[in-house]
């Protein structure tokens, strides 16, 4: 798809609101003979701002203008995104007959325009704000404004001076079709674990030395891939005791292992999660249809699950969250039912509903080219009917997120019982709070603030593991240079 813009307008966004109506659409410079073109001309003075619009797809051509007035408090960049954004967004929808639950809100965040809308505006004017102005849907308003209060609580919480720390453990038994995480199944990649863990417990050890260094209080810790259980015991041990030894058991209010997949579960290894104090695991089925697991590649049952589950919560180690995506192949909008209501009935603590998302590097979109287009209203309806379930089973969205192609526009959000909610997930996502990254594509994000400002930087660990073990960069001294 060509792209042509005249006047302020960032191209990135526009790109974001196509794919909303074409899924896996692309934007290749120059190209002479496109399928469809979007035309933008943007008119502005001191405050009001006109977008014209033309969209053609297949021949077809519609033509729709938008107009925004700069609001008190509102940044002039927000005002031209929603101009653009309107435009755009009638256009498509009346060139694609597709109505879009999330309206012109793009970006992995929407809660953050909620959060900002509810502190400037209050409830009321905030949902109508984002039905009449931003084109959600009710539902999506009302779900956005309840995930901002709960963010802003659980941000508000931790001063700059807090900071997380997330471990990477880029192995898998197996690779799910629908993956795109640096993640590794090979016999020949397994190879690489004893000496990937010894690099590994000694970043930890010399990140928790420079975070002390810098006077921070290192709150959560996340260990995560992948799937850390496919380590054996010993080396499993030797992580998590890394960690139990380095940091401030006082400071430290979250300790997770992201266990996943139920076949590498087992009773030792639960000990060892509880003997170094980790208080919060994930197990995660994805889906409770057994004919949908062998689809997607998981090498466990439904039994398999429960089985490990069970396990888990005789150990008592503290929250469980399940994870569930909504729209696989081949599951059903009963089937997805089936598993909403299962997994309500185990009481977990907390519950994650992915929807299904089209990663250019999974296995999936190389056997399924169309798989974009595939299973749009059952995703729909699984969503909707996650979302009144849980919050009428006493679950609260508390985040949420939002990821490019996914299947009809959807989110992913994280439901749970009050009290139970997952700060990491939160802070990790938000533009106040320091992570340090740990292993083989893990990324640090450093937050620095100077009275008003606030300034962010990212710094990369090597992708792949065999790169992370010839990689003999000093981060440390990189982060506690920036910082001083």
């Amino acid at each position: 798809m060509r792209i042509v813009l005249e006047g302020n307008i960032n191209r990135i966004y526009v790109q974001s609101l196509c794919m909303m109506f074409f899924h896996g659409e692309k934007f290749p410079e120059n190209e002479k003979n496109p399928r469809g073109e979007v035309k933008l001309r943007l008119t502005e003075n001191e405050r009001d701002i006109l977008c014209e619009c033309e969209f053609t797809y297949d021949l077809k051509t519609v033509k729709k203008d938008s107009y925004a007035s700069l609001k008190e408090g509102e940044a002039r960049e927000r005002t031209i995104k929603r101009a653009v954004g309107k435009a755009v967004y009638e256009a498509g929808r009346e060139l694609t007959k597709k109505d879009i639950p999330w309206g012109i809100l793009t970006g992995i965040r929407p809660s953050k325009v909620a959060g900002e809308l509810l502190k400037r505006e209050g409830y009321q004017r905030a949902l109508e704000i984002l039905k009449d102005e931003y084109l959600l849907s009710e539902q999506k308003a009302k779900l956005c404004l309840k995930v901002a209060k709960n963010e802003c609580e659980i941000i508000d919480a931790y001063d700059n001076q807090t900071c997380s720390m997330y471990v990477s453990i880029p192995f898998c038994p197996t690779r799910c079709t629908y993956c795109s995480f640096i993640s590794y199944a090979t016999k020949k990649l397994f190879n690489l674990i004893p000496e990937y863990i010894k690099k590994l417990v000694l970043e930890i050890k010399s990140k928790v030395q420079a975070i002390n260094n810098l006077g921070l209080r290192l709150i959560s810790v996340y260990v995560g891939g992948g799937t850390p259980t496919t380590l054996n015991e010993e080396q499993l041990e030797m992580v998590l005791s890394a960690i139990n030894s380095s940091v401030n058991k006082n400071d430290l209010v979250e300790f997770t292992v992201e266990c996943g997949r139920p076949d590498t579960i087992t009773e030792g290894k639960l000990k060892i999660l509880k003997k170094y104090g980790v208080n919060r695991v994930s197990v995660n089925p994805q889906t409770l249809n057994d004919e949908v697991l062998i689809e997607i590649g998981r090498k466990h049952t439904v039994n398999d699950f429960f089985d490990a589950y069970k396990i888990v919560t005789q150990e008592k180690i503290g929250a469980v969250n399940t994870d569930l995506i909504a729209g696989l192949n081949k599951d059903t909008i009963d089937s997805f039912k089936s598993t909403i209501d299962q997994i309500i009935d185990l009481c977990p603590d907390n519950v994650t509903v992915h929807s299904f998302s089209v990663k250019k590097s999974a296995q999936i979109l190389r056997d399924d080219s169309e798989i974009y287009n595939k299973n749009d209203d059952i995703a729909k309806l699984s969503v909707d009917y996650a979302y009144n379930e849980l919050i009428k089973n006493g679950y609260e969205p508390y985040y949420m997120y939002r990821q490019k192609n996914t299947i009809c526009d959807l989110e992913n959000v994280g439901y749970a019982r009050k009290g139970s909610f997952g700060i990491y997930n939160v802070l990790m996502m938000s533009d106040n709070h320091t992570v340090f990254g740990i292993g083989a594509g893990a990324t640090t994000k450093l937050v620095k603030k100077t009275g008003e400002k606030t300034q962010i930087k990212r710094i990369f660990s090597p992708k792949y593991p065999y790169e992370y073990l010839q990689d003999n960069r000093n981060f440390s001294e990189e982060i506690i240079n920036y910082f001083k």
